[in-house]
């Protein structure tokens, strides 16, 4: 589904302030994958991220999504096929336009002023519902007037509408109080599980990492450091992730939000 080859990136290169954020890094996923990232701050995930969505092209190597090389691809034409939501419930959907102009405009069934049918309202009505958040009887509201729970399970629902080949999820619980961030981590995985998309979901807290998904990845430096799958990561604890990354980076992981969480 998704192949990266040997990819490296490097911003400001040739001056004082250059920085490697991808370092030769390779990953295979498969179609159906749930993957965990965790790493810490500028270990290179949400770079790797950026990368894949195009949001800059790569020095070196290759990007492969659904056999198609999409290296030189730009941003726009792979957000068709890449559903993204970020850690900022704001981002993702447009404010000022209603719930249901948003969700017809990431359906792709029409333009800015869209709106929709009675029989696609309908519809919509009804997938809204399964959010359990109540928005299904606000459709004519303002984005902007929901909270950050109700605005990034919708953006959840709007990025995952048109069925992407992979979905990319950066810290998307980590603004959210502990009691949503559940309630929208529960929502994503029954919508991945339903929907069989592909996933990779970057998060903050290992227990998570290991819990969620069928595999984990650790970052560190621009490199996957570790990656586990299967009875491996499943007879994996916390600790037993912090000395993998020690073993596998020769140093502690140092990171309070990471070993708080």
């Amino acid at each position: 589904m998704l192949r990266l080859e040997n990819i490296s990136k490097t911003f400001n290169p040739g001056t004082a302030d250059a920085k490697t954020a991808l370092d030769d890094l390779s990953l295979h996923v498969k179609k159906g994958d749930f993957i965990s990232i965790i790493g810490a701050n500028g270990a290179g995930k949400s770079t790797l991220f950026n990368a894949i969505c195009g949001s800059f092209f790569v020095d070196r190597g290759r990007i492969l999504l659904g056999g198609e090389d999409v290296t030189l691809t730009p941003e726009h034409r792979r957000a068709k096929s890449i559903g993204r939501l970020f850690q900022d419930p704001m981002r993702g959907s447009a404010p000022g336009m209603s719930i249901e102009e948003n969700l017809v405009l990431a359906a792709g069934t029409g333009g800015w002023m869209s709106r929709a049918g009675r029989q696609e309202r309908q519809a919509l009505r009804e997938k809204l519902s399964l959010l359990n958040m109540g928005l299904e009887d606000r459709m004519k509201q303002p984005v902007g007037l929901l909270s950050g729970g109700q605005r990034q399970a919708l953006t959840l629902m709007m990025a995952t509408l048109s069925h992407p080949k992979l979905l990319l999820l950066d810290e998307h619980t980590a603004a959210l109080d502990p009691g949503t961030a559940e309630k929208v981590l529960a929502l994503t995985t029954k919508i991945v599980a339903e929907d069989s998309l592909t996933c990779l979901m970057i998060t903050h807290n290992m227990q998570s990492a290991l819990e969620l998904g069928s595999r984990t990845i650790m970052m560190d430096q621009g490199r996957i450091v570790f990656d586990t799958a299967g009875e491996e990561r499943s007879r994996l604890t916390v600790d037993d992730l912090l000395e993998k990354f020690r073993e596998a980076s020769g140093k502690k992981l140092d990171n309070d939000r990471m070993l708080l969480a």
